[in-house]
């Protein structure tokens, strides 16, 4: 008997799997042929603690520390600027605000980021903002599910779930797997996942996000560029291996699937880049598009079920699964073995699964 079997093998499930490995035998199942193959492969992978609603907020501040520190930490340098025009003052400062951004000259944001043109007129900063490497982050966890005596299985797809007297059969091809816990991890299929298990869904929205990559602006070096917000998050821009990535930052409803970029909606997310640099684009490298899953009022939905706690919830990501992965995984796990939260009982109830009951 398997103590608790995690469906989903991105950065939810690989997580706490890696928490849940400390207090029982733990078996994570992928899907696709390899970890963190959709939303969690196909992140901006950005740290930036002020970023999110409030609940999402304290499982940052929570996470900084696993961030930095264990394992040799994951983080590097990268900064976050926020840059406005003439006509989009009111939207500039709201941001500026919300974020907690230093103020800086455009003489001091072109110094950071030298292709901004004339018609930036307002620059916000965060210097304490820090690329993740995302997958050496899953690996870890990983590695710590595998050093725990659990098991890590890829090209493993749930196709039928079943309630028994003792927790859960579960079949994966050929194989049935009994769990006393089953932790949906399932990214856009948490909702697929529950509906199979005969437990309520949340109703999650996955929300499709495209991304092209493009040559270094005019031969320039990026490696030290900050990463680049449109007021509203309506575009950004940032620096990935020597090249930059864009988005038009656009959220599409879709089913859960293996989602591809939107032609038109990249267009016009290098068309509001464009508008605020020197260097127009000539070309693409590559593009992408993810799936960023929600639930109704965009906060995390950690823990068991309100109407079966064998059924536990780590899902609604949306784009903070990676900044918020430690302290997420850590909630989930101590909610799971009866364990007391280490942040706020407020914050708690704000991302429990029995606000939706």
């Amino acid at each position: 008997m398997i103590d608790f079997l995690v469906i989903g093998g991105g950065i939810a499930g690989t997580s706490v799997g890696a928490r849940l490995s400390h207090h029982g035998h733990v078996v994570v199942l992928e899907r696709e042929s390899a970890l963190a193959y959709h939303a969690s492969g196909r992140s901006a992978a950005l740290f930036e603690e002020s970023y999110g609603l409030p609940s999402t907020v304290a499982l940052n501040e929570a996470s900084r520390g696993y961030h930095f520190e264990a394992n040799g930490g994951v983080t590097s340098p990268r900064g976050l600027m926020l840059i406005g025009t003439a006509d989009d003052k009111d939207a500039f400062e709201t941001d500026l605000a919300k974020m907690h951004l230093e103020t800086l000259s455009v003489a001091e944001g072109r110094a950071l980021f030298p292709i901004l043109n004339d018609t930036v007129t307002r620059v916000g900063y965060d210097g304490d903002a820090w690329d993740l490497d995302t997958d050496r982050l899953v690996q870890n966890f990983a590695s710590e599910v595998r050093g725990n005596r659990g098991a890590v299985r890829t090209s493993a797809e749930v196709t039928a779930i079943a309630r028994t007297a003792a927790g859960w059969d579960v079949t994966v091809g050929d194989d049935v797997l009994s769990a006393r816990v089953i932790v949906n991890a399932a990214g856009a299929w948490v909702d697929v996942v529950a509906e199979m298990a005969g437990v309520a869904p949340l109703g999650v929205t996955p929300l499709r996000r495209s991304m092209a990559r493009i040559p270094a602006p005019g031969g320039h070096d990026v490696s030290g560029w900050p990463m680049l917000f449109g007021p509203g998050e309506d575009w950004y821009a940032k620096p990935d291996a020597g090249a930059l990535i864009v988005s038009p930052a656009e959220e599409v409803l879709m089913p859960p699937m293996d989602a591809w970029a939107d032609d038109m909606m990249l267009a016009e997310g290098l068309a509001r880049y464009e508008e605020h640099v020197t260097e127009p684009v000539t070309r693409l490298l590559s593009n992408w598009a993810g799936l960023r899953t929600f639930a109704p009022d965009r906060n995390l939905v950690l823990g068991p079920d309100k109407s079966d706690p064998s059924f536990v919830w780590m899902a609604g990501q949306g784009g903070y699964g990676f900044q918020t992965a430690p302290a997420a995984s850590q909630l989930t796990a101590d909610l799971t073995v009866g364990n007391t939260p280490q942040i706020a009982a407020d914050m708690v109830a704000k991302l429990s699964p029995a606000r939706f009951a």
